[in-house]
């Protein structure tokens, strides 16, 4: 159990704290700078994200967990709001707006937990972090076995809305995420991921997701009308989403990877009739490695200076059906090069250098500095 790393609502369930009411809180303030070799730039500065949390426990086995997300200041969501109800440490229930558990960062996004100032651009693009539904469902840890199971079902992806096709090429599903805000569905989806933590420092993982895009063209649709019905099918995209990752640590090394591959189905007829590029397969990858500098000094304070890089390789056109073309400036490359400086326990400096790039020849890289400041308590 010890080699399982925790999350905020983790952290409540888990039952750390002896009281009924838990509060904490993370957040990321950053300054994005670009730069080019011919034109000026100029830099972002932005409290990117503010999050609360809070917990209740019921009684020991039962919790709800919340999360309120202030994004950029003036945007404000309920990221998390579940019951969690323990029947024993195989099985637990679940229900509420919950985090689609799919890689890493959409269920591990605290800013203390992994390297950069920003998230990597795979969760954003192919995995659409962060990516939280309405569902119910299992979970559980075998400690025998060294593995821990989620299971839900959710409402799908908003494809199709009053006229207007939600999916695209650039950024695929992103667009779709219903939130938990007055969300609709057609058909629900279904979500598993499996990790094993059986070796110290080690945690991989493998999730599924799979299901169709919901479409307001179903409502109050006459079943028996088989012209309708097939307008209504052609607004509709399958999904089949499938994940791995890994962790590992020891000693001051640090390394993680992901990989994601999205099959869509039916997106030629999807694209037809929304005018979209919504790409057939989507798939990604990245690798990362770091080391804690202050690590062979043993310093009592516990800090930490961490040098990391990570390649990035992610394309949302891999494959496109019908008539559309692929665009090459969807198949991008991203390398991420700094340091996180943990002055203490929950708290970092960060600072890193990007350069982004595309297949396109007719697209210049693109490079960026960034610094933040993350918390997490």
């Amino acid at each position: 159990m010890t080699n399982q790393p925790l999350n905020s609502a983790s952290n409540i369930i888990a039952g750390n704290s002896s009281k009924n009411i838990t509060l904490g809180a993370y957040a990321e303030m950053d300054y994005n700078q670009p730069f080019a070799k011919d034109v000026h730039r100029t830099g972002n500065l932005d409290v990117h994200r503010l999050v609360l949390f809070m917990g209740y426990q019921f009684s020991q086995n039962t919790h709800f967990v919340t999360e309120i997300e202030f994004e950029h200041i003036k945007e404000v969501y309920v990221e998390q709001a579940f019951i969690n109800h323990r029947i024993n440490n195989a099985l637990s229930f679940r229900g509420g707006l919950m985090l689609v558990p799919m890689g890493i960062i959409n269920e591990y996004h605290e800013p203390t937990t992994y390297n950069g100032v920003e998230r990597p651009n795979l969760d954003g693009k192919i995995i659409p972090s962060t990516w939280r539904e309405l569902g119910l469902g299992v979970t559980g840890t075998l400690p025998a076995a060294s593995l821990r199971y989620q299971a839900y079902l959710f409402n799908g992806f908003n494809g199709y809305d009053q006229g207007v096709g939600m999916l695209r090429g650039n950024d695929a599903l992103r667009a779709g995420r219903q939130k938990g805000a007055e969300s609709y569905m057609s058909s629900p989806n279904f979500s598993a991921k499996i990790d094993h933590f059986g070796v110290l420092g080690l945690k991989i993982g493998l999730a599924g997701y799979f299901g169709k895009s919901q479409s307001t063209l179903f409502e109050q649709l006459d079943k028996n009308n088989s012209l309708l019905r097939a307008h209504a099918d052609s607004s509709v995209v399958g999904i089949s989403m499938v994940g791995l990752d890994a962790r590992y640590q020891k000693g001051g090394f640090q390394a993680r990877g992901q990989l994601v591959n999205a099959q869509l189905n039916n997106t030629d007829q999807y694209n037809g009739l929304t005018g979209r590029d919504l790409g057939a397969q989507l798939f990604g990858y990245y690798l990362e490695v770091g080391y804690d500098l202050l690590r062979p000094f043993e310093l009592k304070s516990k800090q930490r200076l961490v040098l990391f890089s990570r390649y990035e390789k992610y394309n949302t056109h891999k494959v496109m059906l019908g008539e559309g073309m692929t665009n090459a400036a969807f198949d991008r490359t991203d390398i991420t090069t700094g340091f996180s400086y943990h002055i203490a326990y929950g708290a970092v400096i960060k600072l890193d250098y990007q350069r982004f790039q595309n297949a396109d020849q007719n697209n210049m890289d693109q490079h960026q500095i960034n610094t933040g400041l993350g918390i997490w308590f």
